[in-house]
């Protein structure tokens, strides 16, 4: 019988290089969980942990301290993972700042993880005056639009494919303007 996650407030720190398996298995169940029927399922069934787990260690042992990444954890576990930095985008602000990605055990959601992660990126860009704020959603990510609206962004107009398993699935970006206040 599987019992409901207690709603506690789970834990935010760095994450080490011990913490790549279990991040990767987050990202891969999050995107397994969120995208099915919105990418190719060979697609997402072809994501490897090991493969992305030994992908996160080569990125955070050779990162410059620019890209930050944090964990949430409740009674030990990873249960949720945010990455953020520079905005990569072109067309953006020099202090413009990006969510590269968060995601949440799906048991998790919708249980203050996710809050709790975006919460961590507003007050890091907050301290580092960095504004404005941006990410990519897949359009039809109806549950992910939601939670980024919720925490006071809104489309901004731009959009782009991402190439999942040789089809096209649009994304949307998203802006919010954060001032020291927050």
């Amino acid at each position: 019988m599987d019992l409901p996650v207690r709603a506690t407030t789970p834990g935010i720190r760095a994450m080490t290089l011990d913490d790549c398996e279990a991040v990767a298995t987050v990202r891969i169940g999050g995107w397994r969980w969120a995208y099915a029927g919105l990418m190719p399922q060979a697609y997402l069934d072809a994501l490897s942990v090991g493969e992305d787990a030994a992908r996160r260690r080569g990125r955070l042992a050779d990162g410059d301290g620019t890209v930050v990444n944090v964990v949430a954890e409740r009674d030990g576990a990873v249960v949720g993972w945010a990455c953020f930095g520079p905005c990569r985008d072109e067309d953006a602000p020099s202090a413009a700042e990006e969510l590269y990605a968060l995601y949440v055990r799906p048991e998790h959601v919708s249980t203050g993880v996710g809050r709790a992660l975006m919460d961590t990126w507003l007050e890091h860009a907050t301290a580092e005056g960095s504004s404005p704020l941006l990410l990519w959603v897949l359009k039809e990510n109806g549950r992910a639009r939601r939670f980024y609206e919720k925490a006071g962004f809104t489309p901004d107009g731009a959009e782009e494919p991402f190439e999942a398993g040789g089809v096209d699935v649009p994304e949307v970006r998203y802006a919010r303007s954060l001032t020291r206040a927050g």
